[in-house]
């Protein structure tokens, strides 16, 4: 089996729903992605999903693959990350090579016969899943309205966007945790403040939280970097310190488990793939630390979730990302349930991509909002 081809297809579209963090509470409604297709000599084509900014380095490294066996996906993998060495495995590069790398795995998957989770050596194919709004620019009507929904699929979990306000943070934890007891008697609570806050802002916050609520973890409590605030943040509060969701490969993650900065590592699509990802995990695993699996659109991620024993909980978005494919898979009792389909078990509808396809990304799509002036150094007026 060859490479013979390597094509992608960018569309955009409009979110089910607003979402907004404590960087952009203002919260935005356009989406992009960007379909990726591996295709053979075999007459077997791997897919998968990646950002717009895939697009111009899977241009660049297509042919690197083009004539290799795609089966060899490590090997595959490495080729890629060597040949990007000297820029380095980062942002849009590595946005280039997890795309490209969840495709192989797809391909490879799909020429076994058998769903990727049964490729990865999962033994059952479900994962817990836990409820995420992205919620900050959500009203508290729309916010129960949310999480009260995620809590009719079973989902007893959610992770609520915080940063601006202490009292509007601690009101709105308040309405999650109600709604998301329909589901557990005692939702699981977490709270995700994006690097907004700096180490002794996030200490005073979450430990005010923490006298009304049992926080499982704050998530980004200090800049994704600073091991020495995360450090001090995981040991002045009791919940645990999650992080590493915008981190984009092994070697970033390393300083954070030297030093003793986190306590839940987070991988997803963005770690520089499937590949990528399941280093880290075996690094977290090594040190006795869970992980917990980013969300993506159609929760794709869920087939290297359901393989790694150290897997907590994946964040599940549920915002119409999944405009033009569908996956088999479904939610049922709180759980992400995988089905037998070959691979990622995605399926794009053809008509509904065309439809949707555009020619450039979009300027707010090619440049997320950043932080807000301030935020991380000292405290900002909301």
């Amino acid at each position: 089996m060859k490479i013979t081809d390597i094509r992608t297809k960018l569309y955009a579209f409009e979110l089910t729903r607003p979402i907004g963090d404590a960087n952009f509470p203002e919260g935005r409604k356009r989406g992009m992605g960007l379909a990726v297709f591996i295709d053979t000599d075999a007459d077997v084509t791997g897919v998968s999903i990646g950002g717009p900014a895939a697009r111009q380095p899977i241009a660049a490294l297509t042919p690197l693959l083009v004539g290799e066996d795609p089966r060899g996906v490590r090997g595959l993998w490495q080729k890629m990350v060597d040949r990007v060495f000297k820029g380095g495995n980062r942002g849009a590069v590595s946005e280039g090579v997890s795309a490209l790398d969840l495709a192989l795995w797809d391909l490879k998957a799909k020429a076994n016969d058998e769903p990727l989770w049964r490729t990865l050596g999962a033994s059952r194919p479900r994962v817990k899943a836990y409820a995420s709004g992205i919620d900050l620019c959500l009203s508290d009507d729309e916010l129960r309205v949310f999480y009260e929904g995620m809590a009719d699929l079973g989902i007893g979990a959610g992770k609520l966007k915080v940063g601006l306000e202490l009292d509007a943070d601690i009101r709105r934890i308040g309405i999650m945790q109600e709604a998301l007891s329909k589901a557990a008697k005692q939702p699981v609570i977490a709270i995700d403040s994006n690097e907004y806050w700096s180490p002794k802002q996030a200490i005073r916050r979450v430990r005010a939280i923490e006298e009304r609520f049992d926080v499982t973890w704050c998530e980004e409590p200090a800049r994704r970097w600073d091991y020495r605030g995360l450090r001090k943040v995981s040991q002045s509060v009791k919940a645990a310190v999650a992080t590493g969701e915008n981190l984009d490969n092994v070697s970033d993650f390393m300083p954070l488990v030297a030093h003793e900065a986190a306590d839940i590592l987070e991988v997803g699509a963005g770690t520089s793939g499937i590949t990528g990802a399941m280093q880290v995990a075996h690094l977290a695993y090594a040190f006795e630390l869970p992980v917990c699996m980013m969300n993506c659109p159609g929760n794709f991620m869920a087939h290297l979730a359901a393989a790694l024993p150290n897997h907590m909980m994946m964040e599940v978005l549920a915002a119409g990302r999944d405009v033009c494919f569908t996956t088999d898979m479904r939610i049922e009792d709180g759980w992400i349930v995988l089905g037998d389909a070959p691979g990622f078990g995605i399926t794009f509808d053809e008509e509904k991509l065309e439809a949707l396809s555009v020619d450039h990304a979009s300027p707010e799509a090619q440049l997320f909002p950043g932080r807000r002036e301030g935020a991380g150094l000292y405290e900002v007026p909301p």
